[in-house]
Parts: C-alpha cells; sequence; structure tokens
C-alpha cells in the first residue's frame, strides 16, 4: 500500500513537468490558455486511466487519493511559480495536499495494522472539510474585494513556516510512537501498548495535536484569512480540548500512577488546556 501510494501521488505530482513538456512558462495555471487547460485536463485523465489498469480494485482505491494529492501538490507548485495573487494558494494547495498525503504515508511505514482510506484523513469530519471551504471562500472573496490583502508575502511565509513546523512536529510525534499512534482513541490496551515519554514526548503531552493545532492555523495566515486565523484557533481549540480529556481518560485507565506523574512533568502544549483534572 504505500508503494502504491507514492507511485500513484508522485505520478500526480507530475502535473508540475507539463512547463516544460510544453515550454510554456513555469506559471502554467497563473493563465494557462486553452492549451494549458487541456494539457491538465488530460494528463489527470491520462493518470487515472493508468491507475485503474496498474493497480486492482483494493489498491487504486488507496492510489486514486494519493494521485490526487499529488496532482493538487503538483497544481500547488504551478501556483506557486507564478506572481500572481493566486501564488501563495499555491503555497497553501502544496501544504494541505502534503499533510493529507503523509498522514497516509507515516501511518503505513509506523503502524501497518491500523491503516486504511482513513489513514488519509480525507474524511475527518464535516465541521473540517466546513472549514476548509470556507477557508477558500474568504480567499477568494478577499482577493476579488481586497486583492492587496493577499500580497502580504512576509505574513504569508510566517504562515508557511508555521505550516512546515506543525506538520514536522506531528509527523515527529507519529515516528517517536510508532505502534502505540493511532488516529482513532482507542479504548482497549493492547499487549504492545507502551506509554511513550521520550523524543517530542517529553517537550510535550500531545504534540502530534500541538502540530496539528499550529499546522491549521497557519494555513489561514499563509492565506491572509483574517476571519479564518480566528475562527480556526477557536475551534481546534476547543477540539483539542475535547479530545485531549477523552484521551487521557483513556491514558489514565491504562497507566495509571504512571500517566499521572508524567502528566505532572509535562505540560500538553496548547495553551490553556491542562488536559482531564483528577480528583484525589
Amino acid at each position: 500500500e504505500a508503494r502504491a501510494s507514492l507511485a500513484a501521488f508522485l505520478l500526480g505530482a507530475s502535473v508540475s513537468a507539463l512547463p516544460a513538456a510544453l515550454g510554456s512558462p513555469a506559471a502554467l495555471l497563473g493563465s494557462p490558455g486553452l492549451r494549458g487547460r487541456m494539457a491538465i485536463a488530460l494528463h489527470g485523465a491520462g493518470v487515472n486511466a493508468a491507475l485503474l489498469l496498474l493497480y486492482p480494485r483494493p489498491l487504486y482505491k488507496i492510489a486514486v487519493r494519493a494521485c490526487f494529492l499529488g496532482f493538487a501538490f503538483g497544481c500547488g507548485l504551478l501556483l506557486s511559480a507564478g506572481r500572481s495573487a493566486w501564488r501563495h494558494f499555491g503555497w497553501y494547495m502544496c501544504s494541505l495536499s502534503l499533510f493529507h498525503y503523509s498522514e497516509y504515508l507515516v501511518t503505513a511505514i509506523n503502524n501497518p495494522r491500523s491503516l486504511s482510506l482513513d489513514s488519509f484523513l480525507l474524511n475527518h469530519s464535516f465541521e473540517y472539510n466546513l472549514a476548509a471551504l470556507s477557508s477558500w471562500v474568504e480567499f477568494t472573496l478577499e482577493k476579488i474585494l481586497f486583492p492587496e490583502l493577499k500580497q502580504i508575502t512576509w505574513l504569508s511565509t510566517v504562515g508557511l513556516l508555521m505550516v512546515i513546523f506543525g506538520d514536522c512536529l506531528r509527523k515527529a510525534a507519529m515516528l517517536t510512537a510508532g505502534s502505540n499512534f493511532n488516529h482513532i482513541v482507542q479504548n482497549e490496551k493492547s499487549d504492545t501498548h507502551t506509554l511513550v515519554t521520550s523524543g517530542v514526548y517529553g517537550w510535550f503531552r500531545h504534540p502530534s495535536y500541538v502540530g496539528w493545532f499550529y499546522w491549521s492555523i497557519g494555513t489561514q495566515v499563509l492565506l491572509c484569512n483574517p476571519i479564518c486565523v480566528v475562527g480556526y484557533a477557536l475551534a481546534s481549540w476547543r477540539f483539542f480540548r475535547e479530545r485531549i480529556e477523552e484521551e487521557e481518560i483513556t491514558l489514565i485507565h491504562f497507566f495509571g500512577e504512571e500517566y499521572l506523574e508524567y502528566k505532572r512533568k509535562v505540560p500538553s502544549g496548547l495553551p490553556f488546556i491542562k488536559g482531564v483534572k483528577v480528583e484525589l
């Protein structure tokens, strides 16, 4: 699954090579023209046909999702190469697609027993999809009404750095936790489940959530979306507060005093979130 997904992601991302193949400027998506649009459409159709021929249906379901994310990543690179108001949206597309694909790939390497199509996190929740759509709508409307707002490169660069930091921290947490990491809070302790307190878990009790929190806010700083920056910060904070409390109840049940001692020494990592309260 990991090899098939990686091959499909790279195949989708090869759309970024179209300017070289067509002898066109790198900013193909900035002002693609009919020739550019046809090339992009044909590339997408051709790649999908190749996947149908290469993989049986179970692997095709994986490959087509990875290819879609790779295609989005490649289109993001093409947008990033331009000087239009969509340049920073290209950075965002690269960040978003790479985040979701790497969730699957790291899970495949780290904990293959828990691997599924849901590991892409593309169907995380209705609220997550609504938040993404809201950010696209805000960017587009503000680009039309206040185009200068979308040209604050230093602010978008700060957002990009937040995105890189957040994603790297989350993936470091996943790799450090190994098979102990799961996208779904576990209610039963497996024989191999151990309490991880080393590496980034020595900095924060929930480094994967800390990474995701700053990654999500960073995407909106990158887009210079003032409304969604506030909305994402509040919604993410509330979500992770509830998720951490739920998870810590389970961890206390699993590890007892060992986890309580760890909880006393290491902060959650998220502002104003202390985790579940323990009555003594």
